[in-house]
């Protein structure tokens, strides 16, 4: 390897590892400085006499008459809705992320079953984010996203924005409005696009054109795919903090995604199960239990294998709808959906044999001798281990197999008698 090559990917290691550090020093204090409370406490403490937070830094954009009228509009919307506005910068409190904070405001609020954040945006300063939990009733985040395409908000202040935002999430068609105000941009891209590639194709044919540009973007290009491949190579050769930082936060990013799926599941069975009926659904009751279940393991989700469980609850209640029980979710990882068929595994190490349900693609890893993706948790040391390796009276999901060992609602139902 080149020094070129060297020095490049010795300071891109570097940056990273400062930001961990910086990240883990942050996390141990809990966000604050020196003694005083952390920036999360002193958000939730605030919000506890008003529903809206504005950092002194928006003092300017937000007026204290603004927030007062925004609180009020707030309370007249008879919503549980939480307004923080503060800056987001790589490496503060929240590590500059919107998700972070939401979330932060939510584990301080833990005895409030629904709740509605609207934060500043992580990668927009003048733009806003929506949360809701424990389901999207409110159509919260499309209502959000949707004030910034408005032609009316074009040039509107942060006060503005956020007044607005209120009301399209009171109002309850954020997914409509947010269609709506995006629908001119589809397709909006095409008529550049074809005019940039006219003069290109023009000049091609006459054998003159730009084909000597070609060297100068590619070569570059090419460069720049084997450096990337290069550090790959060797981030694997080399156990290093750089990859686990990278995993981590693409951890993190799994775990956002399968939130916003696992609260739409849920939603989508407390439809269901609001419009069936009784005369026609002999296990209605189980369906409503599976639901309430559901919403209570999103509310106190800890991680994936809990909202893998959602998952699997809301697909237990589904087949109770429907009168027929069909296979549970892949063994392996829930997210993989509906397992295909079930089949004989043993665990290394263990003597017994398992019948579990698999999707095909796990189905066909273990014929053909490979080890198939697995979900992961942390064990009691804190290593990550497949989650069925946990034991059984710890983790609910390693009891149950998300329906492959147990009924993921009878596995439920046992865990909290036993805790109570």
């Amino acid at each position: 390897m080149s020094t070129d090559v060297k020095r490049l990917i010795t300071v891109l290691a570097a940056l990273l590892l400062v930001a961990l550090t910086t990240a883990t020093a942050r996390a141990a204090d809990g966000g604050g400085d020196g003694d005083g409370p952390s920036a999360g406490q002193r958000i939730a403490s605030a919000l506890r006499t008003s529903p809206v937070y504005v950092d002194d830094a928006y003092t300017d954009a937000v007026p204290p008459s603004r927030q007062r009228q925004l609180a009020d509009r707030i309370r007249g919307a008879g919503l549980p809705i939480k307004v923080v506005l503060t800056p987001l910068t790589k490496g503060d409190a929240f590590d500059g992320d919107s998700d972070v904070l939401a979330g932060v405001v939510r584990d301080r609020f833990p005895d409030q079953r629904e709740l509605i954040v609207i934060t500043t945006d992580s990668d927009f300063p003048d733009s806003l984010e929506g949360y809701e939990w424990p389901t999207d009733t409110h159509q919260a985040r499309d209502a959000v996203a949707a004030t910034g395409f408005l032609d009316e908000m074009r040039n509107a202040g942060l006060a503005d924005l956020t007044a607005k935002a209120v009301d399209l999430v009171a109002e309850g068609k954020g997914r409509e409005r947010y269609e709506e105000a995006t629908r001119e941009l589809d397709g909006s891209a095409a008529p550049d696009a074809q005019a940039s590639e006219s003069p290109a194709s023009e000049s091609s044919s006459d054998g003159t054109g730009g084909w000597w540009l070609w060297p100068l973007i590619t070569v570059p290009a090419l460069a720049l795919t084997a450096l990337a491949t290069r550090a790959l190579v060797r981030s694997r050769r080399t156990p290093s903090t750089v990859p686990q930082l990278v995993f981590a936060t693409a951890r993190a990013a799994d775990e956002a995604g399968l939130r916003r799926r696992a609260e739409a599941e849920v939603l989508a069975l407390g439809e269901a199960t609001q419009a069936a009926d009784a005369t026609t659904t002999p296990d209605l009751q189980r369906a409503l239990d599976a639901y309430a279940a559901a919403g209570t393991v999103l509310d106190e989700a800890r991680g994936l294998p809990d909202l893998a469980g959602v998952l699997a609850l809301a697909q237990e209640g589904r087949d109770a709808l429907a009168g027929s029980l069909g296979l549970p979710l892949c063994f392996f990882d829930p997210r993989h959906g509906r397992a295909a068929l079930r089949t004989g595994w043993r665990q290394l190490g263990r003597r017994e044999r398992l019948d579990v349900a698999v999707c095909q693609e796990c189905a066909d890893a273990l014929r053909a001798h490979r080890a198939p993706e697995v979900l992961t948790d942390r064990d009691e040391d804190g290593r990550t281990v497949p989650y069925f390796e946990l034991p059984a009276g710890r983790s609910v999901w390693a009891a149950t197999g998300y329906g492959s060992l147990m009924s993921p609602l009878d596995g439920f139902n046992t865990r909290r008698t036993t805790t109570r």
